[in-house]
């Protein structure tokens, strides 16, 4: 599969056809907050039912990430793991009893720029059972 961002932001905000729902691990909010100095309820809104996630990141009067400057991640080496992974998104198959990767199409970037390898997609499987665990 070929994809490199493009770094539209698109990831980063509402749509007009999706609502994003950035949510953070309680790790990656107690990261955050230690790196930007404020605290969690700041830029986050606790969130109920979405186990293993506590956090939802607060958004901007147009829909966009609170940390999303100028179309920049400003806590870009902080991402949640949900950003690290779009446009790709991890579902177990009970069929196959496997985890499969998923992307979304709404990314205008999937099918352009570097071919992403098995080591890449293992690598980010590899950090979302590091995190989740």
């Amino acid at each position: 599969m070929l994809f490199e961002c493009g770094k539209c932001g698109l990831c980063c905000g509402d749509t007009k056809q999706k609502t994003r729902h950035i949510l953070l691990l309680e790790s990656e909010a107690d990261t955050v907050s230690a790196a930007t100095c404020l605290p969690k309820l700041v830029f986050t809104k606790e969130v109920v039912d979405k186990t293993p996630y506590c956090y939802e990141m607060k958004k901007d009067d147009e829909g966009r990430c609170f940390f999303l400057k100028d179309n920049q991640c400003t806590i870009y080496t902080l991402r949640p793991l949900i950003c690290r992974f779009y446009p790709f998104e991890l579902k177990f198959d009970q069929n196959k009893n496997t985890h499969v990767f998923n992307f979304t199409p709404e990314c205008r970037e999937i099918g352009k720029g570097k071919l992403l390898t098995k080591k890449y997609f293992k690598e980010l499987f590899l950090l979302a059972k590091e995190k989740l665990l």
